[in-house]
């Protein structure tokens, strides 16, 4: 199929130039051409959800981690440096995992806290949050073809003298 020219308004040009009332511009238009804006946004369309997706994931990841911090320091702060009478780190540690538990309860988020013995009578205080990616706050998948994907992790840690209340390292 041949080139069709076309003027501004429309009509069908005589010779390749615009009539004279059309202002002189003549647009081609190719008989291929048509629908091609609609492929392409059929092709770009999928691979730009998958961008707004892992940017998402990764905002609200990084959001989680920094309010995950804030959170374990406070509650090891209050529970850790200062136990009750015949109470142990692994009390501790149960009162930490309770408060931050309390605080990411989100069915894509997970917590831990362990409680390890440092030199000089020191604990040190290890919490980690497990972040799996949501399609928009909506669940995914945990495994694609086979292959198991994994779960972002942030740990944070914080050194206290557990016989003297409020020092902390």
């Amino acid at each position: 199929m041949g080139v069709a020219t076309f003027s501004r308004f429309g009509k069908r040009a005589r010779n390749g130039l615009a009539s004279s009332w059309g202002g002189g511009r003549v647009f081609r238009r190719q008989a291929g051409e048509r629908g091609q804006m609609t492929v392409e946004l059929a092709v770009a369309f999928p691979v730009m959800l998958v961008v707004a997706v892992i940017a998402v994931n990764a905002m609200t990841f990084f959001s989680e981690c920094a309010a995950f911090d804030a959170a374990f320091r406070d509650a090891v702060r209050v529970c850790a440096t200062s136990p009750g009478y015949g109470e142990g780190a692994d009390r501790a540690c149960t009162l930490i995992k309770g408060q931050l538990e309390g605080a990411f309860n989100a069915e894509n988020e997970s917590v831990s806290v362990t409680v390890e013995a440092v030199a000089g009578g020191y604990r040190r205080f290890t919490g980690a949050i497990e972040f799996r990616a949501t399609l928009f706050g909506h669940g995914l998948r945990t495994s694609v073809f086979g292959v198991q994907l994994p779960a972002l992790s942030h740990r944070a840690s914080l050194v206290v003298d557990f016989y003297k209340p409020g020092v902390v390292l």
